[in-house]
């Protein structure tokens, strides 16, 4: 049983998370969200930030470089228009920081996946 653990970890070793790919390399499950509304959208959904203290600002700075390098969040340019936003808390978890996004306001936009 363990043998066969160890030689399908290694036969699929790209799919598991790395020092290097922290996120394991699966491609072709991607998302994508559908709204129940058009362009332009309503303000609500363009949420400020919420204001944090130093530590868990320094944190979240922290996290969204990483997914940036990444290539999970890409920065906004200047003067680009964003049309949705939402704001993101830290939270910790035995002195580990955790990024969590507050999508209340873009689900209720949202159409359910039936899967």
């Amino acid at each position: 049983m363990q043998e066969d653990f160890i030689e399908s970890s290694f036969q699929y070793r790209e799919a598991f998370a790395s020092d290097i790919e922290p996120l394991g390399v699966i491609k072709g499950h991607e998302v994508d969200i559908i709204l129940n509304l058009e362009r332009s959208y309503p303000p609500l959904l363009r949420i400020p930030a919420y204001p944090a203290n130093p530590r868990p600002r320094e944190a979240l700075e922290t996290q969204i470089n990483d997914l940036m390098k990444l290539g999970v969040l890409i920065k906004a340019v200047h003067d680009e228009e964003v049309e949705v936003t939402t704001p993101v808390i830290i939270t910790w978890h035995n002195d580990e920081s955790k990024m969590v996004g507050d999508f209340r306001k873009l689900k209720s936009y949202t159409i359910p996946d039936m899967y």
